[in-house]
């Protein structure tokens, strides 16, 4: 593997690690953008919070790194519903500027993206 590579999976491993700390952080945000629709938001937020670390460190470790890259996929994937709420309802999020809400969106498939580049070999 190139050193660029294991710097950018370590780069996507710290991010993801310090995401999920963020849910039990400031839980309070994380609650905000949950659907109502879901139901159980607390255990949702520290759930997806844990995952988010288990799989940021998991993709660090080679035996491990695929399955997880695959892992923060269906992650992102799960969480993207979460995401759309945020953005479609701007007035809960004061301290963000409605176009950043709207920005969250396509970075959901950047990241996808990133995590993908992590299921092959090479």
């Amino acid at each position: 593997m190139s050193r660029s590579k294991i710097v950018s999976k370590w780069l996507l491993g710290i991010l993801f690690v310090v995401a999920g700390a963020n849910h039990f952080l400031r839980p309070e945000f994380y609650l905000r953008i949950m659907p109502a629709y879901l139901p159980w938001h607390r255990a949702l937020v520290e759930i997806s919070g844990v995952a988010e670390i288990v799989l940021g460190v998991l993709l660090l470790i080679p035996k491990t790194s695929r399955c997880a890259a695959w892992g923060l996929i269906a992650l992102l994937i799960a969480v993207f519903p979460a995401n759309l709420n945020m953005a479609m309802h701007a007035a809960n999020f004061p301290e963000m500027e409605p176009w950043m809400l709207w920005a969250r969106l396509p970075l959901q498939a950047v990241l996808i993206g990133w995590a993908w580049s992590f299921t092959r070999n090479g």
